[in-house]
């Protein structure tokens, strides 16, 4: 059995400066005014547009990213409509074998810590499940049919794309300190990497609202 912490991968190649020039030819087709395009111009028009809630034109930018957390956490991420995913699946991954090194990996809670007596009992569940789940594999149980013992607490990775508009969306909500704890280590994660790569975009956006 292994533990690990949450993990985030931005996938995308991000030249952030170039979203913005980009978004900018795109959202002044709206005005014609392509003339007022300049080097120095991309920065004030999409903080512009962004500002009166002009946000379909960010839409045309999207980016895609590598998520290693609980399922738990999975569960809450796809219930965004306007994305595309990718998920390691229960149902065709045998964590018994080799490539897995024959054992399960869990996402460490960000709750309780490792001293604790609630973290005691988390791990000594999950030590249980991991025995449950080979010894049904050994069994003849399938991957599919083995799978109904795992907990939420199980590693997946997923693969997310989202346009820019989502994303904003996204984060407004997992960022909130109503978020679960769990969703928003994650989400913090993210959004740190997102306004770091790419300006304005998300400047008007405070992790940790209310």
């Amino acid at each position: 059995m292994k533990v690990i912490e949450p993990s985030i991968e931005i996938l995308s190649e991000i030249d952030g400066e170039e979203v913005l020039k980009k978004l900018e030819r795109m959202g002044r087709v709206c005005y014609k005014s392509e003339e007022r395009i300049t080097e120095t111009s991309a920065r004030e028009f999409i903080g512009r547009i962004l500002a009166s809630g002009h946000e379909s034109v960010i839409e045309h930018e999207s980016v895609s990213v590598r998520i290693i957390c609980d399922r738990g956490v999975t569960h809450e991420i796809v219930r965004h409509r306007l994305a595309s995913y990718s998920q390691e699946s229960t149902r065709y991954c045998n964590y018994s074998k080799e490539k897995f090194g024959k054992e399960l990996t869990f996402i460490k809670p960000c709750f309780w810590k490792e001293d604790s007596e609630l973290y005691g009992i988390w791990l000594k569940h999950m030590q249980q499940s991991e025995d449950n789940y080979n010894a049904m594999i050994e069994h003849g149980a399938h991957p599919q049919e083995a799978r109904s013992v795992l907990p939420n607490s199980l590693k997946t990775e997923i693969v997310v794309t989202m346009n820019l508009r989502e994303w904003r969306h996204f984060f407004k909500l997992r960022t909130s300190e109503r978020a679960h704890p769990q969703m928003r280590e994650v989400a913090l994660k993210l959004f740190e990497e997102f306004k770091r790569r790419i300006p304005v975009i998300f400047d008007d956006i405070g992790s940790g609202q209310s």
